[in-house]
C-alpha cells in the first residue's frame, strides 16, 4: 500500500492537478462572462444570449479565443513571460544549481585556454 502512495506518485498527481487548473480556469472565465452578461439586467444583449443559445454561445467562444489570443500575442511582444521565467529562475534551487555547474565549468574552460596559450608563448601565470 505505501508504495502506491510515494512521494513521487504524490508529486505526479500534483503536477496533473496543477495543469488540469489552467483548463478549469477557462471554464471559469467562461462562466463568468455569462454571469456579467446576465448582471447587464433586461437588455438586447442579454436577451441575444439567453433566448438564443445556439448563437451566442459560439459567438462568445470565437470572441474569447481571438481576446486570449490577444492578449498572449501583446504579453509575449512587450516581454512579460521572458521576465516572468527569469525572475523564476532566480528562485529556482535546481536552476541555480545549474547556474553555478556552468560557471565553474567556463572559468575551467577560460583557464585552460589560458595556460595553453601561456605554455605555447613561454610565459607563466601570475
Amino acid at each position: 500500500m505505501s508504495s502506491r502512495f510515494n512521494k513521487k506518485s504524490l508529486i505526479r498527481w500534483k503536477v496533473y492537478i496543477d495543469r488540469s487548473k489552467m483548463y478549469i480556469g477557462y471554464v471559469q472565465f467562461l462562466l463568468i462572462i455569462f454571469v456579467f452578461i446576465k448582471s447587464l439586467g433586461d437588455n438586447p444583449v442579454t436577451e441575444f444570449v439567453f433566448n438564443s443559445p445556439m448563437i451566442a454561445v459560439p459567438i462568445i467562444l470565437v470572441i474569447f479565443v481571438i481576446a486570449s489570443l490577444l492578449l498572449g500575442y501583446l504579453d509575449s511582444r512587450l516581454g512579460f513571460r521572458e521576465e516572468e521565467i527569469r525572475n523564476h529562475s532566480k528562485s529556482n534551487p535546481v536552476l541555480m544549481d545549474i547556474q553555478k555547474s556552468l560557471n565553474e565549468l567556463n572559468d575551467k574552460v577560460a583557464k585552460m585556454e589560458r595556460d595553453k596559450t601561456n605554455k605555447s608563448t613561454g610565459e607563466t601565470d601570475t
